[in-house]
């Protein structure tokens, strides 16, 4: 099944700039997140998200995939002339033969991990050392890794030669060709095991728990990664083990809100203390901080509280936090705050048509088909 377009997974533009793809991650990251969303297909829905928000944030991946839409990001571009290594592989794409194939029993990386792990808002803002247990295959320790129990050794495979294939003569309109298949004996690695390891049965691995520490970076936000180097699966035939990705999933705080390096805060007032102005102790995801309101302010105001946001996790510079006002209005009323807002509503000019309690009660019914 092809992918679908990152922009499109996104819903956004291609001349969208960083923020509104981010704006658009966040949004969509949250409505399909496993741990929120337990509706079947929503786990690959979410995987789906970070990969496009993952290309699309970076703006060399970003460029690369405009070029060569999906084969850009994953593949680093096309290499040779335009992607193909020759004639042999320009014919294998067509007839599905062999092409040219690398040796099964030269070294080769081993296959990368990714793990999600849940951090509070707390951990993601200044960071932490933890230990995390992951399952993963590990190099037998009976066999070192070559399958063959103690004291033998693989063979090569005899059907192939080691080259993990066999040829095949094939009789086609266009004359006698030869025809490239995977070796059935061998299965492609070139060898045979004529007795094998009785823990790994073969395999040259078997499954553990590993516990790995893990230094969380202060200023990481929800959705990015981290890579552990050499914690993936072992390398084949001697190779380097694989790479661990450690996705981070950042929980909600209980009344900061994020974007980016910046913290957002509600900061409810009384009539009075927009009206006449006040000085207050804000809470600061760094401590308490005074915060002087001036008169006459708004609800929806914005304060800014310079540096006391998110460490950039790439080391550039401080986010703020930013403080925005609501005024609240109460909403029962002793009879003696009744006649002094009387008594202000006089003054000013501008008398209000009062409403009684139970009038507004039965609105309340009407509104709610009661």
């Amino acid at each position: 099944m092809s992918k679908r377009d990152y922009y499109e997974v996104l819903g956004v533009s291609k001349s969208a700039g960083k923020d509104e793809i981010k704006k658009a991650y966040r949004k969509l990251s949250k409505q399909y997140h496993p741990d929120l969303n337990k509706e079947p297909g929503a786990d690959e829905k979410f995987k789906e998200i970070a990969e496009a928000y993952e290309v699309l944030s970076d703006d060399s991946k970003r460029a690369s995939y405009d070029q060569f839409g999906h084969e850009g990001p994953s593949q680093g571009g096309f290499g040779g002339a335009g992607g193909f290594g020759g004639f042999e592989d320009i014919f294998s794409s067509f007839f599905g033969g062999g092409g040219r194939r690398s040796d099964p029993n030269a070294p080769r990386k081993g296959d990368d991990l990714q793990y999600r792990m849940n951090i509070s808002f707390e951990d993601a803002v200044f960071g932490k050392q933890t230990e995390i247990e992951i399952p993963k295959d590990e190099t037998c320790d009976t066999c070192h890794g070559s399958g063959a129990k103690p004291g033998t050794s693989p063979k090569t495979c005899s059907t192939c030669s080691g080259s993990g294939q066999i040829n095949q003569a094939v009789d086609t309109p266009f004359g006698r060709m030869v025809n490239r298949r995977t070796c059935n004996t061998c299965r492609g690695t070139g060898k045979i095991i004529p007795e094998k390891c009785s823990t790994c049965h073969g395999s040259g691995t078997v499954q553990k728990r590993k516990k790995i520490k893990v230094t969380i970076p202060a200023g990481v936000d929800d959705g990015q990664q981290l890579r552990v180097s050499g914690q993936g699966e072992p390398g084949i035939n001697g190779g380097p083990a694989g790479d661990l990705y450690i996705v981070f999933n950042v929980r909600d705080h209980e009344y900061f809100e994020r974007d980016g390096d910046d913290i957002y805060y509600e900061l409810k007032l009384t009539f009075p203390q927009a009206a006449l102005g006040d000085e207050i102790e804000v809470p600061t995801i760094h401590g308490k901080v005074k915060l002087k309101i001036p008169a006459g302010t708004q609800s929806g105001a914005q304060f800014r509280i310079k540096d006391k946001g998110v460490k950039n996790v790439h080391g550039y510079g401080t986010g703020h936090q930013y403080v925005i006002v609501k005024v609240v209005t109460p909403s029962k009323l002793t009879e003696k705050q009744k006649q002094l807002l009387r008594d202000f509503a006089e003054i000013s000019g501008d008398i209000p048509e009062e409403q009684s309690s139970s009038l507004f009660d039965k609105i309340k019914k009407t509104l709610k088909g009661e």
